[in-house]
């Protein structure tokens, strides 16, 4: 029989990722342990419900499956079973923080949290004035609150204020692209002065917090809902922490947070989960708590560290200033530069980042003026702070050439310059001879060393 073509579009798969530099900071490199548990024959089962209460029988295995990654997510963040729950059934980051939404609140009940632009999440809420975006805006009030302008870092001042005019009942933290550390102390005495819920959403510094080269918000926090493929290594998958101690009271009804989270995911969002990728994510819940998981998360941190200073000493408007953790924000406005060119351009140098918006984002969603990098996948990889240093030089050459291209005004022209620029950039020697090097320089390092 012939092969399936999908297997041949693996394969590329395959050899992309070996031979580029994964530079998204939500992307990272599973091991062959949690690639064969994810592959395995528990993709085949249904086990609707909880463990010990599924509504299919032949779930001996699948509870006991599923109670043991439980138990290693409580252990890795450090956590009392009596004080915290743990749902490890949320397909992922999203529908997570939406389950936690319908454990917690009525409809039309108020958020806060956010902005996008400078940093936030499209699951906390996101709108634009007179339009709903996300779904969540549409059930719920929600109002942002915003990085001071000139620091480009939280005023907790200014959002305690804000929290008592607007008097929400759940405060979120937590984002893609807000490079500093949160003070989760602050955000919860703020939300316990309006009577509100904190939501502590780690879902990129998962692994960060688990290894503590960050804060962990679980002091803190009512609610922490995380990924698991971020920099926790995992594969796409989330877990939802949320108190024992704490009582939710529903339709005169009082149960525990945790309970009341374990309705909202089945039968509130979602049907059978998918205990496969629960396999697979109790398998790198063992793996973040070794030793090598610890030297491998303050790598990642020294990594974007080092690709932060190098690009600002370049002369490039390093958000911040630079990282406390796995990500850069680089906006490229004041370079003259669209954040969606660098980002092709860098793409066809055999580099991975993303095109991202900054604050006071003055461009469009889809032309934003900045990019996001980060270090996860090229720390799994092995390197250190000079292979960092090497990357930064080719990404800085990059941009330089990126600046000669300026997207028009006007649909059609825009659609016009997209077809140039995108052919021209794929047959330019500099930008190939650059590729050329990236490629034989990624392909010195497995992507997940054993």
């Amino acid at each position: 029989m012939k092969r399936d073509a999908v297997f041949d579009l693996i394969t590329k798969e395959e050899s992309r990722q070996t031979e580029e530099l994964q530079m998204i900071p939500s992307e990272n490199y599973a091991s062959a342990d949690v690639r064969q548990a994810v592959g395995s024959v528990l993709m085949n089962k249904y086990a609707e419900g909880q463990v010990g209460k599924r509504y299919y029988q032949g779930n001996k295995n699948i509870d006991a499956v599923e109670d043991l990654c439980k138990k290693r997510a409580l252990r890795l963040f450090g956590l009392d079973s009596k004080i915290w729950g743990v749902n490890v059934q949320a397909l992922s980051g999203s529908p997570a923080n939406l389950a936690v939404y319908v454990a917690l609140l009525e409809p039309k009940d108020r958020i806060m949290s956010m902005f996008l632009p400078d940093g936030g999440h499209l699951s906390h809420g996101w709108h634009l004035p007179g339009k709903s975006v996300s779904f969540v805006s549409k059930i719920w009030e929600v109002e942002f609150y915003h990085v001071e302008p000139t620091t480009r870092v939280f005023d907790y001042d200014e959002i305690g204020r804000q929290a008592k005019r607007f008097s929400p009942k759940l405060i979120i933290s937590g984002g893609t692209a807000y490079p500093r550390e949160i003070d989760h102390k602050r955000m919860g005495e703020i939300a316990r002065s309006v009577g509100a819920y904190y939501l502590a959403d780690i879902a990129h510094e998962a692994g960060l917090v688990a290894a503590g080269v960050n804060h962990s918000p679980f002091s803190h926090a009512d609610v922490v809902t995380m990924t698991t493929h971020k920099t926790l290594r995992g594969p796409r998958g989330a877990m939802i922490f949320s108190r024992r101690n704490k009582i939710q009271v529903t339709s005169n009804k009082r149960i525990t947070l945790a309970d009341a989270i374990d309705q909202a995911v089945f039968p509130g969002i979602q049907g059978g989960p998918h205990e496969h990728t629960i396999a697979g994510i109790a398998v790198s819940l063992k793996e973040a708590s070794t030793s090598s998981f610890l030297r491998y998360a303050k790598q990642v941190v020294a990594n974007a560290k080092t690709l932060a200073g190098e690009l600002e000493k370049a002369g490039f408007d390093v958000v911040t200033g630079g990282t406390d953790k796995h990500l850069v924000l680089v906006d490229l406005r004041s370079s003259g530069i669209s954040g969606w060119v660098a980002a092709w351009v860098l793409e066809n140098a055999g580099i991975i980042v993303n095109k991202n918006t900054v604050p006071a984002e003055t461009a469009s969603p889809f032309y934003p003026s900045g990019i996001r990098l980060g270090s996860p996948a090229l720390t799994t990889r092995g390197m250190k702070e000079h292979d960092m240093r090497r990357i930064a030089a080719w990404m800085i050459e990059m941009l330089r050439y990126s600046a000669r291209w300026k997207i028009p005004d006007g649909k059609e022209k825009r659609e016009r310059f997209m077809r140039k620029f995108l052919s021209e950039v794929s047959e330019d020697k500099s930008v190939a001879d650059v590729y050329k090097q990236v490629r034989s320089f990624a392909k010195r390092f497995p992507t997940f060393p054993e």
